[in-house]
């Protein structure tokens, strides 16, 4: 089977005065479909830098990024965004939801940009609200929920265009204690479902939960380990 994510020998690299700045350096490594995936590393290690790269945010000075067999690298932008909207879930932690839509309307937004019809969008969101425990809560507002109610809109965003990778940037971090646990608790049961899940995290405890662990230091993968397989979902 493909890979969901395929990185080979990729670099990015910033021109600078003096010499050139190498914030990533020929990292390598799949994470094959279905995989719970934790990426960590300290600040300045790259791993924002990869992220990027792996969402096609951004593209490779050298090496190779490829999604579900793709490689992005040989399209135009709008081909990029195309691809990044098909095969790319992204959950943030801020959530970065629009106001002004109701839920049910934040999470048809991909669904808008790809093109698909009103009604096959309205069906497909409540589908996904409905997964994630917010079927009563399609016609509120962002300002009228909580915010692991809000992180949750956003993860059935991510799950509209039943993505090949959910890319998720440290998706607690503005959550209390025990509403973080609900959120890492709700990612348990996508990947026990068989989500492909990659996660930015400062958090051994998040860490843990992931099948694997990925640490970065100076723009180079440093370590690639097993982590502790996440708790099976009844």
């Amino acid at each position: 089977m493909t890979p969901a994510l395929e990185l080979d020998a990729i670099s990015k690299v910033y021109p600078l005065a003096e010499e050139d700045f190498y914030a990533l350096r020929e990292v390598s490594f799949d994470v094959p479909v279905g995989e719970y995936v934790a990426l960590m590393g300290p600040s300045g290690s790259g791993k924002s830098t990869l992220m990027n790269l792996i969402g096609l945010l951004d593209t490779p000075t050298e090496g190779r990024a490829l999604l579900a067999g793709q490689d992005a690298g040989d399209l135009d932008p709008e081909e990029q965004a195309a691809m990044r909207n098909r095969h790319v879930g992204f959950v943030f932690q801020s959530f970065h939801l629009l106001p002004r839509l109701s839920v049910r309307e934040n999470v048809e937004v991909p669904l808008t940009y790809a093109g698909y019809r009103p009604g096959v969008r309205r069906r497909r969101a409540l589908e996904v609200l409905e997964r994630v425990g917010l079927g009563d809560r399609v016609d509120h507002r962002p300002s009228q929920l909580s915010g692991g109610q809000r992180q949750r809109v956003a993860i059935a965003r991510a799950l509209a265009m039943n993505p090949s990778l959910l890319l998720a940037d440290e998706p607690t971090g503005n959550l209390d204690s025990e509403t973080g646990l609900e959120i890492l608790a709700l990612f348990d049961e996508l990947h026990a479902q068989g989500a492909t899940i990659v996660m930015v995290t400062h958090e051994p405890d998040v860490a843990e939960r992931c099948e694997r662990v990925l640490r970065l230091r100076d723009g180079r993968l440093e370590s690639d380990s097993a982590g502790r397989a996440a708790p099976v979902v009844a």
